[in-house]
């Protein structure tokens, strides 16, 4: 009997890892690449990277696309999900997305909402984990 609970507990404890890890899993702590639209959402795509840290629910990093960092605003990050604010200047005019989307391994697949040229856009927004160097 006393087997038959040691077993029981180990499985039980197996478990509970498991889904330790699955969670762990869609973290999306780490630095993540996507390709993201020329102007307007057309034109040559350029090469996106963001890097983001998780404490609790709260988001933080940056993202990069051309020469500069752009720290990110209003990060959260709940149940799979993650959305973030980038707000970005260029000759006195702000221009802000928003992104959400879901985290599952190492992609997240969701959207990015931006105003241009006084039109709502919305695209859709792929980023792929990148591997760290054990």
């Amino acid at each position: 009997m006393k087997k038959l609970a040691l077993l029981a507990f180990a499985f039980g404890m197996l478990g509970v890892l498991g889904a330790v890890q699955a969670a762990d899993k869609n973290d999306p702590t780490g630095t993540w690449k996507w390709s993201s639209g020329g102007k307007g959402g057309k034109g040559k795509a350029r090469e996106q990277t963001g890097k983001f840290t998780v404490k609790g629910d709260k988001v933080t990093g940056t993202v990069s696309g051309g020469k500069t960092d752009t720290e990110i605003s209003d990060g959260t990050f709940k149940d799979g999900k993650i959305s973030f604010t980038v707000t970005r200047e260029f000759n006195g005019n702000k221009f802000v997305s928003k992104y959400s989307g879901t985290v599952k391994g190492d992609t997240i697949k969701g959207t990015i909402e931006r105003t241009f040229n006084d039109k709502d856009i919305k695209t859709d927004w792929n980023a792929k984990r990148e591997k760290t160097k054990d």
